[in-house]
């Protein structure tokens, strides 16, 4: 097998010294340029696995060389060396096309990582989007859209925000970017922000050592350590309290994390996915949610389109999803079945369509999925208002009560009405949704089990 080539472009020949050095020692072969115009001319005549450039160069810097690389040697990891604390400058990088940045001191360690990362990424076999579309299904032009920056972004090391709707499948986003990189054999861990108590976030973020508080009877390694060499998804961060953004933003920016009770950082290299149905610019703008950390997670965004604008992938999703749900067992979908669910808007999107699609397995009786076996409410359909956007009191109102099914029927679907709003409403936090119902944490937990709400 052939040596990996690296090209350096620093104007201080000490660091173009130490780097050669130590890739050297890595049984890598390196070729040096002092400016812009010698790297251009160093580029056009051999062909290289990794660049590595300082950002500030004689006669241009290191965006010059991220765009000339992102232009005409699409596909060669190119990774910027910044002087410490100067974020914004890489994050410019990162959002032109850089693979990934190091800081000046350089921290060899830290270096190499670097390099390992990049060098496995382009021995991987080239993807035109069949990985990703195996997953994430439907052939309308906004999911192709959606596929297509998934490969890009998953050859880079840089942050990704992905915005989008409950349900329209944001983890699934975040574990295609992951699998398709360079971390792929690396631990992938999810958290959801919203579902960590506000006391306990830093310890199980950042871990914390024994005795260093009641109940911490052993070490304990944090997220952020589990995911080391991995990606560390952040799930519902929009439901991060102010006091734990700031520890946030600080592990992220000095790659390292301070257990709870521990004197002394650990160096992390983790690779930041985050997401939240949540409006976050709008956080930023209310005060709630810091604007520095923001651009350091918003420096990519990855959307996510909801469901009721791809309904040519409606069919095709609701057919995978049954005959997933069934074991293989294929019951088709009626072409009256197959207009509802097009008609239908999701409020749920993926999520929604998959509990109503194992609804409808478990009630249908003949050998095909019709209209009544999806059980979809009519105020849901255009004929009129969703029950989602409607009260309790609206949605199913008192004076509807027919008789074609029992009282207890009628009021679980005024209950489940109630209890849905409420947690939309609340955006989907229990406590919140309790008080506003006026009953008590347990008793809604109750019900949601009952109702089999997730």
């Amino acid at each position: 097998m052939s040596v990996p080539q690296v090209l350096i472009i620093d104007d201080e020949a000490d660091i173009r010294a130490l780097l050669e050095l130590t890739l050297g020692r890595m049984n890598l072969e390196t070729r040096s340029a002092g400016d812009v115009a010698s790297a251009f001319a160093l580029l056009d005549e051999y062909r290289f696995d990794l660049c590595l450039t300082d950002m500030r160069l004689p006669d241009g810097d290191g965006l010059d060389i991220v765009r000339h690389i992102e232009e005409h040697h699409r596909g060669l990891p190119v990774a910027v060396i910044t002087a410490h604390g100067s974020m914004e400058t890489a994050i410019a990088a990162l959002k032109g096309g850089a693979f990934d940045f190091v800081c000046k001191p350089l921290n060899i360690n830290e270096l190499r990582s670097l390099v390992r990362s990049a060098l496995s990424m382009t021995k991987q076999p080239g993807t035109d989007g069949t990985t990703a579309a195996a997953k994430l299904l439907g052939d309308s032009e906004q999911i192709r859209a959606v596929r297509t920056l998934i490969e890009r972004l998953a050859r880079g090391q840089a942050p990704v925000y992905i915005s989008g709707e409950s349900g329209t499948g944001k983890e699934l986003a975040a574990r295609l970017i992951h699998d398709l990189g360079p971390r792929a054999g690396k631990p992938f861990v999810a958290v959801n922000c919203g579902a960590i108590p506000e006391q306990l976030m830093e310890s199980e973020f950042f871990g914390h050592r024994k005795g260093s508080f009641t109940g911490a009877f052993a070490d304990k390694d944090g997220l952020f350590k589990t995911a080391h060499g991995g990606t560390l998804f952040l799930d519902e961060v929009g439901d991060l309290p102010v006091p734990m953004q700031v520890k946030l933003l600080r592990a992220i920016q000095e790659k390292a994390v301070r257990p709870v009770g521990s004197q002394q950082e650990t160096p992390v290299d983790v690779r930041i996915l985050s997401a939240t149905h949540k409006n976050l610019h709008e956080l930023v703008r209310l005060g709630a949610f810091r604007q520095d950390l923001y651009y350091r997670l918003n420096v990519i965004e990855l959307v996510i389109p909801p469901l009721r604008e791809r309904a040519d992938d409606i069919p095709g999703l609701a057919q995978h999803l049954a005959s997933k749900l069934a074991a293989g067992r294929a019951l088709p979908l009626t072409p009256g079945a197959v207009a509802a669910l097009k008609h239908y808007s999701f409020p749920g999107n993926v999520r929604e369509l998959e509990n109503i699609m194992e609804r409808a397995l478990t009630l249908c009786e003949g050998h095909e999925i019709d209209v009544f076996d999806l059980r979809l409410p009519p105020e849901r359909t255009p004929a009129g208002p969703s029950n989602f956007d409607a009260t309790p009191e609206t949605a199913f109102p008192a004076e509807d009560y027919t008789g074609e099914r029992s009282l207890e029927e009628h009021l679980a679907l005024v209950e489940r009405a109630a209890i849905e709003k409420a947690l939309r409403d609340t955006h989907q936090n229990k406590t919140a949704a309790a008080k506003e119902l006026g009953i008590t944490f347990r008793a809604l937990r109750y019900k949601l089990e009952k109702l089999g709400i997730e």
